[in-house]
């Protein structure tokens, strides 16, 4: 009789999911593979759960091999590459910035960034910041202030948190007229096809560019100049005495050197001596003399501050003002400054313009 086999069947240890295979690779120690039973739970690897990512594809053409998809071309060789004209577009933007600078005007760009410059320095200014800015106070303290109407703006009493000012509206706290910097006086010898504004919406050539980056402070023109005349323009943001050097009671002389297009008659000169009137009223001027051989050439000294009114004058008795030139301006003269070029004033410069208006010297 056959001796009885210890060992089980492999269809029934397949059943139980029990087999492990003995056998080993030659020259290798690893044991075969081991199958699991459904039921069995691997401890060695989890499982990979909802939401896991896939391990990423590798297509052909990548590193690394395998099979797949083939790589799409990136470009078709049978194809010419097309490039731009970068030439051509080079000269058409520099004929175009070289036609902008011969009309004296500025790019598209630099004109919305001079736009944003113009809101900074010459826009409206939040009060508090206004009354801080003059040394008075620190905003917070601006704010109660406000509440309080201790503040003026213009003669009015202002008690609006959030309120806004222009650089020329009067701004009070008591007696005091407040600046919401410090006072700087500039002086310009200013050229000819300049415009007296802080903006122009034409874009043409304005004195506010001839003193660009001449001081951080926001300072705008006293008075103005026409555009086809030259000579003496003060800048400041002293809005106290701009406004008093540009009001009438206050008799601010200006000399001008005027130009005609013929001789003065002599009876002509004595008239304008005499005074003219004109459609706004009677204009006498302080002052009238011949400049030179020529009668063509005038001399004349006035107070007024009426728009356009030494070419007027000439206009009334039918000469025409070829050339008008401020070469004094309350007390302040042209001495060592070139056309369009400018100065700071110096202290004796504003004592002069402080007793020209009836206040005592610094």
């Amino acid at each position: 009789m056959e001796k009885e086999s210890n060992k089980r069947s492999f269809s029934a240890k397949r059943k139980e999911g029990s087999f492990q295979g003995k056998r080993t690779t030659k020259g290798s120690d690893k044991p075969r593979r081991r199958f699991h039973s459904d039921d069995e739970q691997d401890n060695e690897r989890p499982a990979r759960k909802f939401g896991d990512k896939k391990p990423a594809r590798k297509f052909a053409g990548q590193r690394g091999g395998g099979t797949g998809r083939p790589r799409k071309a990136q470009f078709d060789d049978d194809k010419p590459k097309r490039r731009r004209d970068v030439t051509a577009e080079s000269e058409i933007l520099t004929e175009i910035v070289n036609k902008r600078k011969m009309e004296g005007r500025q790019a598209p760009r630099k004109q919305k960034i001079l736009s944003l410059e113009y809101e900074e320095q010459y826009g409206p200014i939040r009060l508090n910041k206004y009354i801080a800015n003059a040394g008075i106070c620190s905003r917070r303290e601006a704010d109660t202030l406000i509440e309080t109407g201790a503040i003026k703006v213009n003669g009015e009493i202002v008690t609006e948190l959030g309120t806004k000012v222009m650089p020329t509206d009067e701004v009070r706290y008591g007696d005091r007229i407040l600046q919401r910097e410090k006072p700087v006086y500039i002086l310009l010898n200013k050229p000819k096809d300049y415009i007296t504004t802080t903006r122009d919406e034409f874009d043409r050539k304005d004195v506010m560019q001839l003193i660009k980056g001449a001081c951080k402070e926001r300072v705008y023109p006293v008075g103005r100049l026409d555009r086809n005349t030259t000579g003496l323009l003060l800048f400041t943001n002293d809005g106290e005495m701009a406004k008093k050097l540009t009001h009438p009671s206050h008799n601010i002389y200006k000399i001008y050197k005027v130009e005609l297009d013929k001789n003065l008659k002599t009876s002509d000169f004595e008239e304008i001596c005499n005074g003219v009137e004109l459609d706004d009223g009677v204009i006498k001027p302080d002052e009238l003399a011949y400049v030179g051989d020529s009668k063509r050439e005038i001399g004349i000294t006035i107070h007024s501050g009426k728009n356009r009114i030494v070419r007027r004058i000439f206009e009334h008795f039918g000469y025409e003002v070829v050339k008008l030139d401020r070469t004094v301006y309350a007390g302040l003269t042209k001495k060592d400054l070139p056309r369009g070029e400018w100065r700071f004033l110096t202290e004796e410069d504003i004592n002069i313009l402080k007793r020209s208006l009836g206040k005592k010297s610094l």
